[in-house]
């Protein structure tokens, strides 16, 4: 009589093979998706600050146009909360964007973007450090 299929032991060693696997890809996924997502802040506060120099350019103030943002907003893919402030003497504003989605709250990498007039990027990891190349994609 022939016997098929698995035994027991050929069937544990796939299983812990398989979870050897996941423990290694799930937290580098994890972690590569997060990196992903940063361009969501990024792109964000770029655009804003475009927006923003437009009005500039066309009122001498940071406020007033149609189109130009202000205030607190979601960023385009909804994983930042942006918040705008404007200053009118002198005139500049600071954009901030910090995460509001799971995924992108364990990035303790890079807890806050900010964006300036002066074109000044910055970045906070989650203990408040300077982490600007690696957070705006410059390493």
């Amino acid at each position: 009589m022939k016997n098929n299929g698995f035994s027991l032991i050929e069937l544990m060693i796939a299983v812990a093979i398989v979870g050897i696997l996941a423990a290694i890809a799930i937290p580098s996924y994890s972690s590569y998706v997060r990196r992903a997502n940063r361009t969501d802040a990024t792109r964000t506060l770029t655009l804003d600050a475009q927006a923003l120099e437009r009005c500039y350019s066309q009122t001498f103030a940071y406020t007033g146009c149609a189109g130009a943002p202000a205030g607190t907003a979601n960023s385009s893919q909804g994983n930042y909360s942006v918040v705008i402030a404007v200053s009118a003497s002198p005139a500049n504003y600071t954009i901030t964007a910090t995460p509001i989605t799971a995924t992108q709250l364990g990035d303790t990498a890079c807890a806050s973007f900010t964006l300036n007039s002066a074109g000044t990027q910055g970045a906070l990891n989650s203990g408040n450090g300077a982490n600007t190349k690696t957070c705006w994609g410059s390493t």
